[in-house]
């Protein structure tokens, strides 16, 4: 017999249960100073599963979203990488000049962590990462020939790139709720993201637990997370949640299209003893060119709590409205302006990146493009209306439709 027990299509009387489940899951905090990545777009390759499933005892769908809920790690270090299959062009000269282009244009630093959102959109990375209770922690990227790190101690985070010798300086958020959460509040563990899926279950939700795994050494449940909707970019959700402290190890999502996974996040190891309390230590290397966070220039959404973040999104751009519910959702806004004619930037690259997503599209709302990758689409219409959501293009134009 199986050791888990399946909950396809949460019964009725039942899902009250699994939104408090999410509600206490929103709650959770494993303490790590992240690296600012781009939301919902960016993952970590799973760590590979051991031969053989272990056999654990049966747990509800319910069971293991309290399970998460109740998770309260503390302390923990380990490896993870990085994956993400957007089905974009090659970022990697691209997001380099778009990175280093914004820090020279604002007087910045490289170490910044927003400079590195988009050089983390696309291909495969190595993180080491250590916490060690809600004001301690870091995180550090890593290649052949540098080593970035975001440094949370106390009431200090620091920022640094050894590849340009670049510093950068922020006070750490006071807010209990804000502890320990990455710059920007964005998604970056397994914890993370699972977070952000577990807010998603509601009666347009299939949640089933689907077996065992065993992950960078720990045994664990598979659970697995499913629009019951048609129309969604989203095909599944696979969730490895540690056995035995009911940590997200693993963080999976696969597209309806098929193929390789989108978002792929995992730890390859992992050990929950203190990490040494010289991890957190950080003094700027000699010759190092050190910027001083200025709060009073940062965006309005670096300052609100996760509960906030994107409140704003719509001010000033005629206001954002939700169309649809559930996996489905589409958000509508007005930039006020002529949409987005392709090419005519004047940067080639940027020109042709655009131009190698767009699509022309037309409807009772006129004409437009729709920008799309494996996961997210955009429907720019010419009259300057913006429609975007987690679904497909025809999803789209048929809301644009509908609004018109």
């Amino acid at each position: 017999m199986a050791p888990y027990e399946s909950d396809d299509s949460t019964k009725a009387d039942e899902a009250e249960d699994v939104r408090s489940g999410r509600r206490k899951a929103a709650r959770y905090v494993v303490p790590v100073a992240v690296v600012g990545v781009a939301a919902a777009t960016i993952g970590l390759v799973p760590a590979l599963a051991d031969s053989g499933d272990p056999d654990l005892p049966k747990v509800t769908a319910q069971q293991l979203i309290e399970k998460i809920a109740e998770s309260d790690v503390q302390q923990l270090s380990g490896t993870v990488k990085i994956s993400t299959d957007l089905g974009l062009p090659d970022l990697g000269g691209l997001a380099s000049g778009f990175a280093s282009g914004a820090a020279e244009g604002d007087g910045g630093s490289s170490a910044d962590p927003q400079s590195k959102l988009l050089e983390l959109a696309s291909g495969t990375h190595t993180l080491r990462v250590a916490a060690d209770g809600p004001d301690k922690g870091r995180i550090s990227l890593l290649d052949s020939a540098a080593e970035y790190s975001v440094i949370h101690n106390g009431d200090d985070v620091w920022a640094y790139d050894s590849k340009s010798n670049e510093a950068y300086h922020a006070t750490a958020p006071r807010s209990e709720e804000k502890k320990g959460k990455a710059p920007e509040d964005v998604p970056a563990t397994p914890k993370d993201f699972a977070e952000e899926a577990l807010k998603a279950v509601d009666d347009t939700t299939s949640v089933t637990v689907d077996g065992t795994a065993q992950i960078a050494g720990r045994d664990a449940y598979r659970l697995v997370i499913k629009p019951k909707q048609s129309g969604s970019t989203v095909g599944a959700i696979s969730i490895g949640v540690d056995a035995k402290t009911g940590l997200p190890l693993k963080f999976t999502l696969t597209p309806a299209s098929g193929g390789a996974a989108v978002v792929d996040e995992g730890f390859t190891k992992v050990d929950f003893s203190a990490p040494a309390a010289s991890t957190f230590d950080f003094t700027p290397p000699k010759g190092a060119k050190v910027t001083e966070a200025d709060e009073s220039k940062a965006p309005e959404h670096s300052r609100k709590s996760g509960e906030d973040f994107g409140m704003g999104l719509g001010e000033g751009l005629g206001g954002l409205k939700t169309i649809g519910k559930g996996w489905n959702s589409i958000a509508e806004f007005d930039t006020g302006g002529q949409g987005m004619p392709s090419g005519s930037s004047g940067n080639g690259d940027v020109d042709g990146f655009l131009n190698s997503l767009g699509d022309q599209v037309s409807g009772t709302f006129g004409s437009g493009t729709v920008f799309s990758t494996r996961l997210v689409n955009a429907l720019i219409t010419d009259d300057g209306k913006v429609y975007a959501g987690a679904v497909t293009k025809d999803a789209l134009v048929k809301a644009a439709d509908a609004a018109h």
